[in-house]
């Protein structure tokens, strides 16, 4: 008798899913995890009231940009729901028809809980840089963290870490400054 034959998840698999659940496949593997406990939604639900006026509508900001709650991402055999994801409009000039954008992000937010920290860093970080996405925030709501990377050549450089109420004026959206304290539930 053989080994059994490892089966790649296909997108088919994510339907299959209950709906309190997000799925991704990841290195041909399928992810998932529960919706996103309040501290954690509270963090990205307010960090894109930080950005979307000012870089998805352009008011009070130099607008430009495409910023997405928990978009669905397709990277060749990769599907990945990052928390939010920016597109600059240069690149993007409009939504694409599909329920799903085929076009790595410039910019991505995950929202680090301790059953997904582990995933995006040691997994997702490494597609990201790898299909050319520019900028990531990784953030801590249990430790009250942002830390900012930049891809150079393929490889994440950390170019900030913030903390508590520490104001946030990080690139690509570096044309505005609000602060991180804003971000958490307490």
């Amino acid at each position: 008798m053989g080994l059994p034959v490892e089966r790649f998840a296909t997108y088919e698999d994510l339907f299959d899913l209950p709906e309190n659940v997000v799925g991704e496949i990841i290195n041909g593997r399928l992810v998932s995890h529960p919706r996103p406990a309040p501290k954690h939604a509270i963090a990205y639900s307010s960090l894109g009231d930080e950005l979307v006026g000012p870089y998805h509508k352009g008011r009070g900001g130099p607008g430009g940009w495409w910023i997405l709650d928990e978009p669905e991402v397709h990277l060749d055999g990769d599907i990945l729901v990052p928390d939010i994801a920016g597109w600059r409009r240069e690149r993007m000039p409009k939504a694409p028809e599909t329920a799903w954008f085929d076009l790595a992000p410039d910019w991505l937010c995950e929202i680090l809980s301790p059953s997904t920290a582990r995933v995006d860093r040691v997994e997702k970080l490494p597609i990201y840089a790898r299909w050319g996405v520019q900028h990531v925030w990784l953030i801590d709501p249990d430790l009250r963290t942002l830390e900012a990377y930049e891809n150079v050549d393929g490889r994440w450089l950390l170019i900030a870490t913030l903390k508590d109420d520490d104001p946030v004026s990080l690139p690509p959206f570096d044309a505005i400054s609000f602060s991180l304290g804003g971000l958490w539930a307490d």
